[in-house]
């Protein structure tokens, strides 16, 4: 077998309000609703972020589904600098950073924030060699 790429991945979070706000105003995230309008999803470029809120998850869901348990690394178009001027902008503290860090496909230039529920965020720009 051969996995080609990543569909999705699901957060579980406090307040699905607050995450849809914070990552559409602060990562420039799309929001959608899935049909049926009870659920909604993050999408960023050819990937999606689907929510679930605590204790409203739907099944089949991960054994353990708690708020602040997800570690992601975005890759930016925007030059690290801009994203640091807007993350200033936009009240969000920046954890660590800029920092090298290895990822999938070479060496990247990272900073670190949280979101709403305390998630690790890692925006990131590869680096040129």
């Amino acid at each position: 077998m051969k996995i080609d790429r990543m569909d999705h991945i699901v957060l579980t979070v406090r307040d699905v309000t607050a995450t849809c706000e914070f990552y559409q105003h602060v990562l420039g995230m799309e929001v959608g609703i899935f049909a049926g309008g009870t659920r909604k999803y993050l999408q960023c470029g050819k990937n999606r972020i689907n929510l679930f809120e605590q204790g409203s998850e739907v099944e089949p869901k991960a054994a353990v589904t708690v708020p602040g348990a997800g570690d992601l690394c975005f890759i930016a178009e925007t030059p690290l600098p801009e994203v640091i001027k807007h993350l200033e902008s936009c009240g969000v503290p920046i954890e660590l950073g800029p920092i090298s860090r290895p990822g999938a496909m070479g060496l990247m230039e990272s900073v670190y924030l949280r979101d709403p529920d305390n998630n690790l965020i890692e925006l990131s720009n590869y680096v040129e060699l």
